[in-house]
């Protein structure tokens, strides 16, 4: 089954955990991934905004060699790339207004990803102001759609619906003060046919479900994780158990 046929699937609520690969060392990725596998996590999203350390491939293989859980690349810019993952989401940043993230980054990006036969998944990637500043916005130069705002987000996801684009995903970003508001997460998820990703500030299982409740189709969590490892099992069960 393609990448993005598990996407679509409509059977369960999906559940995603983000890695940085610069962050954890070897033991702490098998530990995670060893708790991945026992809570029939679906995803593995690997990236970062700033990588520091040439560990992306590493950790993308470590990952491989220990779970059947599909590895796919959640890039910070055009140098996060790789022939090990299963899939590339190809992210278009369009919530903001800087070229270089809507095409100029990927055109140098697209030979290697041919290359190297990736599936890709083509993404509209919408920061979402989350009460302070973030990774994303601050490298991306974008500012992000206001919390409260609803409207744009909803008018943004349709239009990148309409120019092609096969997931949508909401961002608050990494340590959110607020994540995505349920109102926003509704609207959208009203607006649009294909699936809706929604990240950052979501600490507990308990506001995991109220996004998902809300229209979520995938819930990403990573600071969540690495804090509290062990909610893990909570997080899946709970996202798995909302039909």
């Amino acid at each position: 089954m393609a990448i993005y046929d598990k996407f679509q699937d409509k059977t369960r609520k999906k559940l995603a955990v983000l890695i940085d690969p610069d962050k954890p060392t070897d033991a702490q990725i098998l530990s995670m991934v060893e708790k991945a596998n026992a809570a029939d996590v679906d995803f593995f999203f690997v990236g970062g905004s700033l990588l520091v350390t040439d560990s992306l491939e590493h950790c993308i293989k470590l990952i491989k060699e220990h779970s059947q859980i599909p590895v796919l690349i959640f890039p910070g810019n055009s140098l996060q790339i790789s022939k090990y993952c299963d899939g590339f989401l190809l992210l278009s940043l369009i919530s903001g207004r800087n070229p270089e993230m809507l095409i100029g980054r990927h055109v140098i990006a697209a030979p290697y990803l041919k290359l190297y036969g990736n599936e890709i998944i083509p993404t509209g990637y919408m920061l979402i102001d989350s009460g302070k500043a973030t990774s994303v916005s601050y490298m991306s130069d974008t500012t992000p759609i206001p919390h409260d705002k609803d409207d744009i987000a909803m008018c943004t996801a349709l239009a990148g619906e309409m120019l092609g684009l096969k997931l949508i995903y909401l961002e608050a970003g990494s340590g959110a003060l607020m994540p995505v508001s349920t109102s926003m997460i509704s609207k959208v998820s009203q607006m649009i046919n294909i699936p809706l990703i929604v990240g950052g500030g979501i600490k507990t299982p308990e506001m995991a479900a109220e996004a998902v409740k809300a229209g979520a189709d995938i819930i990403v969590i990573g600071t969540a994780f690495e804090k509290e490892p062990e909610l893990l099992q909570k997080f899946a069960k709970t996202i798995h158990e909302i039909k």
